[in-house]
């Protein structure tokens, strides 16, 4: 198995909600498949056909950001199987036996993945397994088993009703865990991890649990023909999504070789960028800037000594801070412009752009500058104070940049890169 610990570009600092993660996961999963091989499995056509659902949708799961896999195929087949009322399945199956095929289709999916050494997070498949038991109770203690689809408006109504009560209970529950996931990793606030979760949820989390729904109604009511008939789109979802993905890692891909081609003419000292853009994220963490936010945070912060290219030589050891106001201002206006030619990029360079104002005479007067612009300000200044071959301690450095509060750097962003420090942040 190869689980990805951190998300490229952020340091993780805590796993310890990821191990109860696991250990809740998996006590569930064992209990569940006790309590069913105890009881009996019911509806075993159903059973298998969801089950084999679950397992190639974890087999074929995908990236679709830096921080965990996804697998809309295996959480629309899970939820589906949890909601299942009606006239074509007899027996509703039980909770015990709905996480019982859950957790074994799971093992049986991620097999593969790891026998070809692809990337695969327990961590992340154990959150689901969770919240697909979460939504079987939900909907098994408001919707007795006499209740089924039947053509009926007064039975559709409640169901549909507790179907959308079992799925928002599930993505809720992923919601809460993976904010306080972020928050322990990335000491990002807990309400900004929490409305980025729910942002995740929104656009991708509800597909997968509708798509569930539609499963579930289908298969109740005409039976195993319904999962291919509702399951194609979802398949073309994910093609497309595939290729997001694909795309965003070409994207980073060229923003970090331009940013190394600073490092390759000597305007940089080697790591130099990557170092300057991990303590920005750290700082735009703390801050709780949106996911798009810290995107652009991160590419402004690499490219940040781009426009350096177009002067006559060389800072000694990358050291911008040597440099003149007017050069290093000049040098920010030409990196802003050669990025604004990507046609792509332009909030990166509006980033960029201010990135070497001082706070007095820009951010303090102008709310228009954004504070990522006072991120990348710091992080550059602080990285070279304290990064390599530069010899000051970090309570040096701090005491430096303390210095210019106020009148060179923002007030928020230096009390912010405190924090970031005083919790143990090292290059």
């Amino acid at each position: 198995m190869r689980a990805s610990t951190k998300a490229e570009g952020h340091e993780p600092e805590g796993f310890g909600s990821g191990v109860v993660i696991l250990v809740a996961g998996a006590v569930l999963g064992v209990v569940s498949t006790g309590m069913t091989a105890h009881r009996g499995v019911t509806g075993w056509p159903f059973a298998l056909t969801f089950g084999v659902l679950i397992a190639v949708g974890e087999m074929v799961q995908f990236r679709v950001d830096r921080s965990r896999n996804r697998a809309p195929i295996a959480t629309s087949a899970a939820l589906g199987y949890c909601l299942l009322r009606g006239p074509d399945v007899p027996v509703p199956p039980e909770v015990a036996q709905i996480v019982a095929v859950t957790t074994i289709a799971t093992a049986i999916g991620v097999l593969p993945r790891i026998i070809a050494g692809l990337w695969w997070d327990a961590v992340v498949s154990c959150r689901r397994l969770l919240s697909v038991g979460a939504a079987a109770v939900v909907f098994a203690a408001i919707v007795p088993n006499d209740l089924a689809w039947d053509g009926s408006v007064a039975h559709a109504l409640p169901l549909g009703g507790a179907m959308l009560l079992a799925v928002s209970s599930a993505a809720g529950l992923d919601a809460v865990v993976g904010a306080g996931q972020v928050t322990e990793r990335y000491s990002k606030p807990f309400p900004a991890a929490l409305r980025d979760e729910l942002g995740v949820t929104a656009r991708i989390g509800m597909a997968m649990a509708i798509s569930g729904m539609l499963l579930a109604a289908g298969t109740s009511i005409v039976g195993l023909w319904a999962p291919p008939l509702v399951l194609v789109p979802l398949l073309f979802t994910q093609f497309a999504f595939r290729r997001y993905s694909s795309a965003q890692r070409t994207y980073r891909t060229t923003v970090r070789s331009m940013a190394r081609s600073t490092e390759i003419a000597g305007f940089s000292s080697p790591g130099q960028n990557a170092r300057t853009a991990a303590l920005a994220v750290a700082i735009g963490n703390d801050l709780g800037l949106t996911p798009g936010r810290m995107e652009a945070l991160e590419y402004a912060a690499l490219l940040s000594g781009v426009g350096q290219l177009a002067l006559a030589d060389p800072s000694p050891g990358g050291a911008s801070l040597l440099r003149t106001r007017e050069e290093r201002q000049r040098a920010a206006e030409i990196g802003a412009a050669v990025i604004e030619r990507s046609g792509v990029l332009d909030h990166v360079a509006e980033i960029v752009r201010h990135s070497n104002d001082p706070y007095r005479h820009g951010r303090a007067n102008d709310s228009s500058i954004p504070v990522e612009s006072g991120i990348v300000n710091v992080a550059l200044a602080y990285e070279q104070l304290v990064g390599e071959g530069s010899g000051q301690s970090p309570d040096k450095a701090m005491e430096s940049i303390g210095l210019g509060i106020g009148a060179e750097y923002d007030p928020v962003v230096v009390e912010s890169l405190r924090r970031v420090v005083g919790r143990g942040f090292r290059f």
